[in-house]
């Protein structure tokens, strides 16, 4: 079990976030399609999670926003950045829509199970925020281990993307 803050409150999580070293767990999260996705389906890929409460906020927009501009600098055949969130996937649609060039990133959602949060460390088990996530960044090669991994401290606050982005670089 973990702890986060949000503006100041201690909040407990399930679980452990992957370590770098550790292998992902596999999971099932909907794309916009309303399609079931697994780890399998971004196989041979360097894989960059990026893990948000929702879109739906201004810093949580803000982190789609940086990944998807950091991410023009890397192959789309060697990675790939996903924003996952306990949105639906109409409103990460229409987030992506409304703001205009996401084709770097896939935006996915845990509506039909928390599963992805509890095996990711990131489930929120408490507090105003009780079931969706924190606020988390993962870094996994293309045989999904795990190089680096950022639970954010303060939810309210951005992850390090320059450290993210350097581990996404070197998987390369």
């Amino acid at each position: 079990m973990s702890e986060v803050s949000l503006q100041g409150e201690k909040i407990s999580l399930a679980g452990k976030i992957p370590a770098p070293g550790s292998s992902l767990p596999d999971f099932k999260l909907v794309s916009k399609d309303l399609e079931d996705l697994s780890l399998v389906h971004f196989n041979h890929k360097c894989k960059l999670i990026c893990i948000v409460p929702s879109v739906d906020t201004p810093v949580c927009a803000n982190s789609a926003k940086k990944f998807n501009e950091k991410m023009a600098h890397c192959p789309a055949d060697k990675a790939v950045c996903l924003v996952v969130s306990a949105d639906l996937p109409f409103a990460s649609a229409r987030f992506a829509d409304n703001e205009k060039g996401f084709e770097r990133i896939r935006f996915l959602s845990m509506m039909r199970s928390r599963q992805f949060a509890k095996d990711y460390g990131v489930l929120i088990e408490s507090g105003p925020l009780a079931g969706i996530t924190a606020r988390a960044v993962i870094v996994a090669d293309d045989k999904n281990r795990v190089v680096y991994s950022e639970l954010v401290s303060e939810i309210s606050s951005e992850p390090d993307y320059r450290r993210a982005m350097e581990a996404l670089t070197d998987t390369l």
